[in-house]
């Protein structure tokens, strides 16, 4: 947290001051008023606003306390609370078509409570935190204001030149090896390498063995697939059934008179 001077400089705080807070408030209350008051009311409110304005030396009060818990929780919380419609559908208990009943927690005493209003009432208390027709419900303040763009651009480009020399740093520090760089590391030979032919492996697809038989999970390309295909046959012996074909065809086959004396003197006995 912090902002940028106007001598172009960044200056950090670590919380919003708290009595400067509350007299700005307090300025900003009262003009507030006087902006949508008639002539005729503000002669008659003037000697109050006054009152109002002399007897606060110390601002109106304004409940900003210093930074306090874990920072990403309080994060989540206002993002949380931008995101989300006013009340939570968790927190309206009962409706009767009359009344509704809600839960919320006290900040005073930070214990649960419960209330029944009207169906007119709460719809006046959700309605107030709809925002108007082109209404920004963001705004841009500091270095991230047009006014300052330039001078933030020219800041934050020397801190990435800055802060990029230092990831790179840490990027070699932290460099996680791959597992082909581990294997190498430990003295074995590049995983990599077809011990064979010397050739680089290169990754096409993956075959799974499933419930006692290969299959193709994954296959870059088409023809890596009806590749893998052909191993699977390969690999499982379809060589082997066409052969066990082909002998029961030559089982079926009427032979001659000659060829079975030829077959059968194979087997005589001298």
């Amino acid at each position: 947290m912090g902002g940028i001077t106007k001598k172009g400089e960044w200056k950090g705080y670590d919380y919003i001051p708290f009595p400067m807070l509350r007299k700005q408030w307090q300025t900003v209350v009262l003009k507030f008023i006087r902006r949508y008051l008639k002539k005729e009311e503000k002669k008659r409110i003037q000697s109050r606003l006054q009152k109002a304005f002399s007897r606060n030396g110390e601002g109106f009060y304004v409940y900003a306390p210093k930074q306090r818990g874990k920072l990403k929780e309080q994060l989540r919380y206002i993002g949380r609370y931008i995101r989300r419609p006013a009340i939570g559908m968790n927190r309206i208990e009962e409706y009767d078509g009359q009344f509704v009943t809600f839960k919320y927690i006290d900040k005073k005493d930070g214990k649960e409570k419960h209330e029944v209003v009207t169906v007119e009432e709460f719809i006046s208390r959700l309605i107030r935190h709809i925002p108007d027709e082109q209404f920004k419900t963001i705004r841009y303040y500091g270095m991230y204001s047009r006014r300052s763009k330039k001078i933030s651009k020219k800041l934050l480009t020397t801190w990435q030149k800055q802060m990029r020399k230092w990831v790179v740093k840490v990027q070699k520090v932290l460099h996680r090896q791959t597992w082909r760089e581990r294997i190498i590391a430990s003295g074995e030979k590049d995983p990599m390498i077809c011990p064979h032919c010397g050739n680089y492996y290169e990754y096409m697809g993956e075959v799974c063995l499933e419930d006692g038989k290969l299959s193709v999970k994954i296959a870059l390309s088409r023809d890596a697939r009806i590749y893998m295909e052909r191993m699977i046959d390969h690999i499982t012996g379809y060589k082997q059934e066409t052969k066990k074909r082909k002998e029961e065809k030559t089982r079926d086959r009427t032979y001659s008179p000659q060829e079975t004396v030829r077959q059968l003197s194979l087997f005589d006995v001298s």
